[in-house]
């Protein structure tokens, strides 16, 4: 069972495919709810830095193998571990009525880590495991919308290249781990019942649109919840 709390604000995860620019997105919609005087607080995660997120970072950077290596259920159960460290503040800024912004939530998990499962039926299986660790067993609270942001692991691969290589991770350097887990992120918003999809096409007919052109449909989905 989860815990019970009386949630008065709301809760909005920014979530993608490799490339689609959701820090920079998120961001933008936590500028956006501030001018317009809205109490707004941003979560990013991994949260790199912290003690919970010890397991996760050794994970990125290879310590453990490649990320098909280590399955998907373990992965998971690292990037959860920190999400569970996070819940608290979380409950407290919705309770309090804030709108809470998340740079990647359980979504990444589903994502990057059901991508790494190629039987559909399993995924599915996967799929129902995930939520109850994290929904039921870790209790943290259920968003109210996930955005999907999502560019074709072919770009968003090459903009990752593009970046410096030192802050690249085991799944931005696998181009056929971003295929996977593309596949799984178009999925989800048909399978997953436990949370409320939104997608949104960052580069149309393979042409990536802009940080503004982007942000506008963000706030196009996101405004009506408010």
């Amino acid at each position: 069972m989860g815990i019970k709390y009386m949630a008065v604000g709301k809760f909005i995860v920014i979530d993608g495919t490799d490339g689609s620019g959701k820090t920079v997105q998120a961001n933008r919609l936590i500028e956006r709810l501030r001018a317009e005087g809205r109490d707004s607080q941003l979560q990013d995660f991994p949260r790199y830095g912290k003690p919970s997120a010890w397991f996760v970072e050794k994970y990125l950077k290879g310590e453990y193998g490649s990320a098909n290596d280590v399955g998907p259920k373990r992965a998971s159960m690292f990037f959860a571990l920190d999400r569970y460290d996070a819940a608290p503040q979380i409950r407290e800024a919705l309770t309090q009525g804030s709108i809470l912004v998340s740079n990647r939530y359980v979504s990444a998990n589903k994502g990057h880590q059901m991508g790494k499962i190629e039987d559909p039926q399993s995924q599915i299986e996967f799929l129902g495991w995930l939520n109850d660790l994290e929904y039921n067993l870790m209790a943290i609270p259920k968003p109210d919308l996930t955005l999907l942001l999502h560019v074709p692991a072919d770009i968003g691969f090459e903009l990752s290249r593009s970046r410096d290589g030192s802050k690249t991770d085991i799944h931005q350097k696998d181009l056929e781990h971003l295929r996977a887990a593309e596949r799984a992120y178009l999925r989800l918003p048909e399978i997953d019942t436990a949370e409320n999809w939104q997608v949104v096409e960052c580069a149309p007919e393979g042409k990536l649109l802009s940080i503004d052109e982007i942000h506008g449909l963000v706030w196009s989905i996101v405004s009506p919840l408010l």
